[in-house]
C-alpha cells in the first residue's frame, strides 16, 4: 500500500524489482537497463519527497511500510533482550523495553510499536501506551541507570492512550513521573523520533540529552486533525493545521526542539529499512560518543539546561 503522490514511484520501484529478479537469474544484458531505472528512482524520489508540505509529511511519517521500531531494533543492535511487565498491572505490547548492544557497547533500548498487521495493531494498541507501558519505560530506565548503560529511546506513537482504564490507572501520573525520572538519569539518553510522535505520549520517552528526528517524521503538542477540530472546527483544514503547528523536522530543528535530522535514503525511510537502519546507527554511535564524554553531573545538567532554553524569548 502506497500513498497517493507515490504511484509514479510505486511503478518504478516494481519495474527495478522485477528487473533484479531477472538479473539474479543470470539474465546479464538487463544490468544496464537495471542500472538506469534505479538512477532515475532515486533522483525522482528524491524530488518528490522535498516537495513535500507538512500535511504530506504527516502522511509519509504514518505510512504503512515505513519501518517501526522493531525493525530497527533488529537491524541495528545485537543480542536483544526484552523484559516484561511494570511490576503492578500487567505488561503493555505498545512499549518494548530491554537490553541489548550496540556494536560491542551494551545499551538500554526503550521504544513504542504501533505493530503491523490488523492483529498485532491489535496487540500493540497501535502504539498507544497504557500506563503501566510508561511504567515498564522507567523500570528499565533506572535498572539501566543502575548498571551505567546509556539508554536509547524509539519514538512513534500518535499519543497516549486515552481510555477510561487507562485513566483509571493513573496515566496522567504515569506519564509526569517518566518526564521526571528521565530528566534525571544520570546515564547518556538519546531519543530518536522514527515516525509520529505525539503529545504527551511522546515527550514522556522523550527528555534526553540528545533528540534525533528522521527526516520525515512528525512531533507534536496534538495531531492535525485534532488541532483543525478544536481552532476551525472544520476536519478540511489538517493543511492549514499541519503548517501552523511547525511539526516537521525542519522546522523542530530551527526551533532547537531537536538536536538532529537524520536523512532518509531514497527520500524516505519505507524504500530501504537496511540503508535507513545504517544511517541511524553512523548518528547514534557519534552522539553516544560525545556523550560518554561527560561525567554523571554533567550529563544531568546538560540535559536540563538543553529544555530550560525550548520556548525561551525576550521581549524588545
Amino acid at each position: 500500500m502506497f500513498l497517493q503522490f507515490e504511484r509514479e514511484l510505486q511503478e518504478l520501484h516494481e519495474k527495478v524489482e522485477h528487473l533484479k529478479r531477472l538479473y539474479k537469474l543470470g539474465e546479464k544484458d538487463k544490468e544496464v537497463e537495471l542500472r538506469r531505472l534505479q538512477r532515475e528512482f532515486k533522483k525522482r524520489a528524491r524530488e518528490l519527497y522535498k516537495k513535500l508540505d507538512p500535511w504530506e509529511k504527516v502522511l509519509v511519517a504514518r505510512h504503512p511500510q515505513r519501518p517501526h521500531t522493531l525493525d530497527f531494533i533488529n537491524l541495528i543492535f545485537k543480542d536483544f533482550i526484552e523484559l516484561h511487565g511494570d511490576r503492578c498491572f500487567s505488561d503493555d505490547r505498545s512499549v518494548v523495553a530491554g537490553f541489548a548492544y550496540l556494536d560491542r557497547f551494551p545499551v538500554a533500548v526503550i521504544a513504542q510499536q504501533k505493530g503491523r498487521s490488523t492483529k498485532e495493531k491489535m496487540e500493540r494498541n497501535f502504539g498507544m501506551p497504557h500506563p503501566e507501558g510508561y511504567r515498564k519505560a522507567i523500570r528499565v530506565a533506572k535498572l539501566a541507570e543502575s548498571y551505567r548503560m546509556p539508554l536509547i529511546t524509539f519514538v512513534d506513537t500518535p499519543g497516549a492512550y486515552p481510555g477510561i482504564g487507562a485513566e483509571e490507572r493513573g496515566q496522567s501520573e504515569a506519564i509526569a513521573k517518566s518526564l521526571y525520572v528521565f530528566g534525571y538519569l544520570k546515564i547518556p539518553t538519546i531519543a530518536v523520533i522514527i515516525g509520529e510522535g505525539g503529545s504527551g505520549g511522546a515527550l514522556a520517552l522523550s527528555v534526553a540529552n540528545k533528540v534525533l528526528i528522521l527526516e520525515n517524521a512528525v512531533y507534536s503538542v496534538i495531531s492535525p486533525e485534532g488541532c483543525a477540530a478544536i481552532l476551525w472546527k472544520d476536519q478540511s483544514k489538517v493543511r492549514e493545521a499541519s503548517r501552523a503547528l511547525k511539526l516537521t523536522a525542519q522546522d523542530l530543528l530551527k526551533l532547537g526542539v531537536v538536536d538532529h535530522v537524520v536523512p532518509e535514503p531514497l527520500g524516505a525511510a519505507h524504500w530501504s529499512y537496511e540503508r535507513s537502519a545504517r544511517v541511524l546507527k553512523r548518528y547514534l554511535r557519534r552522539c553516544l560518543k560525545e556523550l560518554l564524554s561527560l561525567d554523571h553531573e554533567g550529563i544531568v545538567s546538560q540535559r536540563r539546561v538543553k529544555f530550560e532554553r525550548m520556548g525561551a524569548y525576550i521581549e524588545r
